[in-house]
């Protein structure tokens, strides 16, 4: 009896079917390394029509899987949970369609986040949402997350830039989702919203129509450095009290800052204030002048240390450098690093921020921030050694507590990260067995078996029950001989 890897291997070749157990290591996790388990096996589809074929092999034999694009993601979304295969979407990665005049770009999900923007660039368009990780991350991975990224505050999510997508539902059924004219027909349901930021929990999206933006003619940032966090923190609320929409306000703080003028990331910052303070205006050049001006006051009235302003694409990109790699100067820190997400009101920044700092020293972890300060969506970094279980341990419990602090603010625990396997458990937190309900029957009109990306975002009262079925699946997966 035919294997399902044999199955697949018919169907895609040996070069795109992956199941030796060495192999398989590259793809035990993504970016949330606490969580790490390897698949049964990893296929490398180049077609809608290929993504159906796979799934249907899959769901036959009743076989869990889980998309992938870049592995950036900081949840544990694209980690299995049991034995499962791993449909991995980087080898789609074409831009398939511009339309300049309508401002739109039909892609496939493995395409690089920033390869979008690189590629429209001659028409004076850019792909607004920009996660840090923009430079290797996918769109397709984008979409499961929602993601953000530091000029959200202005130009919002990656659901604000959606038009339609193509969707395979876990049988290999293909629904389109979204309108030439808009996410939604009138009157109807916004599925396509519904879909974003499922986590992978839905189907897998193979074209994706997204709204392109108009290259602003002028651009301006500034960078204060404070003396102390609430200074900055404060800053942030005046700026955005007086009614000004800066593109991005980030904060780093001074852990952060050191590490990153230590690295391959300097980016001139002053080691000695306790914060930076990164604010970016766009649009017509008097405009900017007026934002610029009142800014700089707001941030002489918080006793700024120092303000630098960048009016070249050259200093603007120095500014940023730092910003932008700040997540990567962290590995100077230690082995591993625990990116969190939480959320909390903008006026409750200090607050959050002394609490988490304190949880921090509480369980004697090596914490930094870096934040969009604008939305209020907090970044606490803790650097660890994974191989050390203790420390570990400490880590993990150091994590659930800055995310209750989150809730109790007012907050969330995620704000583009997603919930995956590392917030999963903090869900019931912020909603009630019934809302929890409600969203698993969502979940179900798309996945009625229960096969696509199992184990994630929803706590699962039934593991148990499943994990005895894993021996026979892995059998009919890897045939009776490689199970034993």
């Amino acid at each position: 009896m035919k294997s399902v890897v044999d199955e697949l291997e018919a169907l895609l070749g040996p070069n795109r079917t992956i199941h030796s157990r060495d192999a398989l290591l590259a793809w035990e996790c993504d970016g949330f390394t606490i969580h790490r388990e390897p698949p049964l096996a990893v296929v490398f589809p180049e077609s809608t029509t290929e993504v159906q074929a796979v799934l249907r092999i899959l769901s036959k034999n009743g076989v869990p899987f889980v998309p992938r694009g870049a592995g950036t993601c900081l949840s544990g979304g694209p980690t299995p949970v049991g034995p499962s295969v791993v449909v991995e979407l980087a080898r789609m990665n074409r831009v398939l369609d511009v339309d300049a005049v309508d401002r739109s770009a039909l892609v496939q999900p493995g395409v690089v986040n920033l390869d979008l923007t690189t590629h429209v660039k001659h028409l004076s368009l850019h792909y607004a949402p920009d996660p840090s990780s923009q430079s290797v991350c996918t769109i397709g991975g984008n979409v499961a997350e929602n993601s953000g990224g530091p000029h959200c505050f202005k130009y919002g999510m990656t659901v604000d830039h959606l038009i339609g997508a193509t969707v395979v539902l876990p049988d290999g059924q293909l629904a389109q989702l979204g309108t030439e004219s808009g996410p939604r027909p009138p009157q109807g349901l916004d599925l396509l919203g519904v879909f974003c930021g499922s986590e992978g929990t839905f189907g897998i999206c193979t074209e994706i129509r997204v709204r392109l933006s108009t290259d602003q003619p002028a651009v301006r940032t500034l960078l204060a450095s404070f003396a102390d966090m609430t200074s900055a923190c404060r800053a942030v609320s005046d700026i955005v009290g007086r009614g000004l929409v800066p593109a991005a306000l980030e904060i780093l703080d001074q852990a952060t800052i050191r590490a990153v003028e230590a690295s391959v990331y300097k980016a001139g910052y002053p080691e000695d204030a306790a914060a930076v303070l990164l604010v970016e205006f766009d649009g017509e050049e008097e405009t900017l002048d007026e934002e610029a001006g009142q800014t700089r006051q707001v941030f002489a009235h918080h006793d700024a240390l120092r303000i630098e302003e960048a009016t070249d694409p050259r200093e603007r990109l120095r500014l940023w450098k730092g910003r932008k790699g700040a997540f990567g100067a962290m590995g100077r820190l230690s082995t591993d690093l625990y990116v969190l997400d939480g959320v909390v009101p903008r006026t409750k920044l200090v607050e959050a921020l002394e609490g988490i700092y304190a949880i921090g020293k509480k369980h004697f972890v090596v914490l930094t921030n870096v934040f969009h300060a604008g939305d209020g969506n907090l970044h606490p970094n803790i650097s660890y050694d994974g191989r050390n279980t203790e420390e570990t341990a400490r880590v993990v419990q150091a994590g659930h507590e800055i995310l209750e602090l989150c809730v109790k603010l007012g907050g969330s625990v995620s704000g583009e990260h997603g919930i995956g396997t590392e917030k999963i458990n903090h869900m019931p937190l912020m909603y009630r067995p019934q809302d929890l309900d409600v969203m698993a029957r969502v979940r179900r009109a798309f996945d009625k078996e229960g096969l696509c990306n199992p184990g994630k975002v929803l706590p699962n009262r039934s593991a148990c029950a499943e994990s005895q079925k894993w021996p026979a699946m892995i059998a009919r997966v890897l045939g009776e001989d490689a199970a034993r």
